[in-house]
């Protein structure tokens, strides 16, 4: 079982940057990935890494936002970039393929 904790959100202008990050305890730490949730709308799939590095974005966010993960650390990252307004919600990460653990989310909202 993989516990997950996220972190990193918070309040930043727009065209800001953020990094959140994912802690992982536990064992079977193979795809992991991020998601987010707006206000009022469905959880929005935004990135995917596996174990061995390969990565996949939401067409979407590609260009401004980046998945990678240190092995080492058992961290996943989520580097975010030109953060528009439209990019609050809160970002939710998981692991396993097709996902079987989440982190707590977090928060992040931009200000116009």
């Amino acid at each position: 079982q993989v516990q997950l904790v996220d972190s990193g959100g918070g309040l930043v202008q727009a065209g800001g940057s953020l990094r959140l990050s994912c802690a992982a305890s536990g064992s079977g730490f193979n795809t992991m990935g991020w998601y987010r949730q707006a206000p009022g709308k469905q959880r929005e799939w935004v990135a995917t890494i596996t174990s061995g590095g390969s990565r996949t974005h939401a067409d979407s966010l590609r260009g401004r936002f980046t998945i990678y993960r240190d092995n080492a650390d058992n961290t996943l990252y989520l580097q975010m970039s030109s953060l528009k307004p439209e990019d609050t919600a809160v970002y939710y990460c998981y692991s396993g393929s097709p996902p079987r653990s989440w982190g707590q989310g977090t928060q992040v909202t931009v200000s116009s």
